[in-house]
């Protein structure tokens, strides 16, 4: 990941606090033999009102939030003790999305291919009302207390402002001066992982390629299988991180003829050596290597670039030295306007070869 987003609260969170009393408050309970009932809410006035509104309403929507939670409930019955507390440490890891992607060893982060044989139905269940769950947020009742989903990414691009994807750096986000949006990606995919499809720290706007082409259902949090079909936890780049990042890109060149450049005869080179573990993973999952070597090879972007310089810029009788003085420092005040993180490293790994 190029450069992090900036988390933007909003009243959609409130909706992960109505998870999180449901879970705790309801569901951990229901070990206590008491019946399913209404009144389980009343301590949250807000998801007392929602659940109420829900009970009256024969909706399938209305049936898919409150069926479930019912259900659930009455497999978390007869778990005993032990088994409750190991699904609260389940629940907490896995949202705290942060600690996930440091690969805090500490968590005991779940993912439904790893529920116990035993808890197979409670997985089913649980696995079809969070893999639905955000498909689910526009229910009257749940919009009336925390919103939607289309302000929440009004609110989001207007202090998020870069116009391109953090994941990727070369394609351009919707924002606020369109009329649609971006898909919001599972960060942790809800296919895999239970308890945080509605977390927004989990979620994050992302360009189409990275979102559909490239990362798709893939695990951040783990590495593919190796030849013995074995994975392991890695590191990854954690979206709405506070610290200061940059991410250093050394492009080397094997061709010296660009016109014929193809991607095998690119090496990329990515630091600060700090951080090796999260470039690898999001080189991985987002297919970044593949991606940069094409648009570097391709007849607009990197064949032009240095078409620019040698053509372009000749005619008009400038020295091609003053344009990669003027792009170096555009590429240190705005890195990610034209590709210029890119392009850059593109034209010093030219001039390096002698193909400028």
């Amino acid at each position: 990941m190029l450069f992090p987003y900036t988390y933007v609260p909003h009243q959609m969170e409130r909706l992960q606090t109505f998870i999180d009393f449901i879970f705790y408050a309801v569901w951990c309970q229901a070990p206590l033999k008491r019946p399913y009932r209404l009144e389980l809410f009343a301590s949250n006035p807000e998801l007392f009102e929602v659940m109420t509104a829900f009970h009256y309403d024969d909706s399938k929507a209305a049936e898919f939030f409150a069926g479930h939670v019912e259900r659930i409930y009455a497999l978390f019955a007869p778990l005993s003790p032990c088994q409750v507390e190991q699904l609260r440490l389940w629940y907490r890891a896995n949202n705290d999305v942060e600690g996930v992607c440091a690969n805090d060893h500490a968590m005991s982060l779940q993912r439904y291919a790893d529920f116990p044989a035993e808890l197979k139905d409670l997985r089913d269940q649980l696995a079809s009302f969070f893999k639905g769950l955000y498909s689910h947020v526009d229910i009257a009742a749940l919009k009336k207390k925390c919103g939607d989903i289309d302000d929440h990414y009004r609110t989001f691009v207007q202090t998020n402002k870069a116009g391109k994807c953090p994941f990727c750096g070369i394609n351009d986000l919707l924002g606020e001066y369109h009329s649609k949006r971006e898909a919001y990606d599972h960060y942790l995919p809800k296919a895999l992982y239970p308890f945080n499809s509605i977390n927004f720290r989990n979620l994050v706007p992302a360009c189409h390629h990275c979102n559909s082409s490239y990362k798709t259902s893939k695990d951040p949090a783990y590495t593919p299988k190796d030849p013995a079909r074995s994975v392991h936890r890695r590191a990854v780049f954690y979206p709405y991180t506070k610290a200061p990042r940059a991410i250093e890109l050394q492009v080397t060149l094997h061709q010296v003829d660009i016109a014929k450049l193809t991607p095998a005869e690119i090496t990329l080179q990515f630091g600060p050596a700090t951080v090796t573990e999260e470039i690898d993973t999001w080189k991985d999952v987002y297919g970044i290597e593949e991606r940069y070597k094409a648009k570097l090879c391709g007849e607009n972007d990197g064949k032009y670039w240095i078409t620019q310089v040698l053509d372009e810029w000749k005619e008009d009788g400038r020295d091609p030295a003053e344009f990669l003085t003027t792009l170096a420092r555009q590429a240190q005040s705005r890195p990610y306007a034209e590709c210029n993180f890119l392009k850059k490293s593109f034209l010093d790994a030219c001039k390096k070869i002698g193909a400028l």
